[in-house]
């Protein structure tokens, strides 16, 4: 099982995707984002030629790439979710109305799928302003996010909803606590790691469980649902959305 590289607290302010994941119940130690210039006329030539065109504006330079809006609501159809640099392929990701890794997150996770919150507690949909919170389990059913903790910035992430790809690329990662109101707060922000902001981009936050590298450290606390303390957040940014 990989190892976790470590966390990095910068976070790209914008919208986020999140994935998060555990490992189910356990038992302490059994696991292991022109003007151009005029030329100067004489007042003959200036009268004689005919008036100039007025310059279109330039492109927008904004970082948010324009998204084809899908054929089905991004909030409430599951999607699919491609992380090539860890060799994961169409995961499915399941939405419900709740917040991270609660009981029907966690059930869902227990599947073998993904869990995507959205709600008042939870984010928004894949290519939606804000922060798309995805959560999945790194050692149990299946370990889909095993080797999460790998994702370096500049990776990408694909989500396919209905008829759009969304391509994320990997910008920070965090560590959640379970046990930090504020922790917890700062993961399911609309903009990662600041609750409070206002989004102006399209991002991810992908979850799983830090298990391996809390036994490692002699923490054995777990919930009601078998987290340990800790959680592996990597953030990414949309970078583009094309039709398939």
């Amino acid at each position: 099982m990989s190892g976790w590289r470590g966390v990095s607290t910068a976070l790209a302010a914008g919208t986020l995707l999140l994935v998060t994941g555990c490992t189910g119940a356990s038992t302490p130690g059994a696991e292991t984002s022109l003007s151009g210039p005029t030329a100067s006329r004489s007042a003959t030539a200036q009268a004689e030629a005919p008036p100039a065109a007025t310059p279109s504006a330039p492109a927008s330079t904004s970082e948010a790439p324009a998204t084809p809006t899908p054929d089905v609501d991004p909030r409430t159809e599951p999607a699919a979710l491609s992380i090539p640099d860890i060799g994961l392929r169409d995961l499915a990701i399941v939405p419900y109305e709740g917040t991270t890794d609660d009981w029907p997150g966690t059930r869902i996770q227990n599947e073998g799928d993904g869990a995507s919150p959205y709600g008042d507690q939870g984010g928004v949909g894949p290519g939606e302003t804000g922060n798309y919170l995805v959560t999945a389990h790194r050692l149990s059913a299946g370990g889909p996010l095993r080797d999460l903790p790998d994702l370096t910035n500049g990776d990408t992430v694909t989500v396919v909803l209905g008829d759009v790809r969304y391509t994320y690329r990997i910008t920070a990662t965090r560590e959640t606590s379970f046990r930090s109101e504020q922790s917890l707060a700062e993961q399911r922000a609309a903009v990662p790691g600041d609750p409070g902001a206002t989004p102006t981009k399209a991002m991810i936050t992908l979850s799983t469980c830090a298990t391996p590298e809390d036994n490692a450290a002699g923490n054995f606390w777990r919930d009601d649902r078998g987290n340990p303390e800790h959680r592996i957040d990597k953030i990414g940014t949309l970078v583009s959305a094309e039709r398939v």
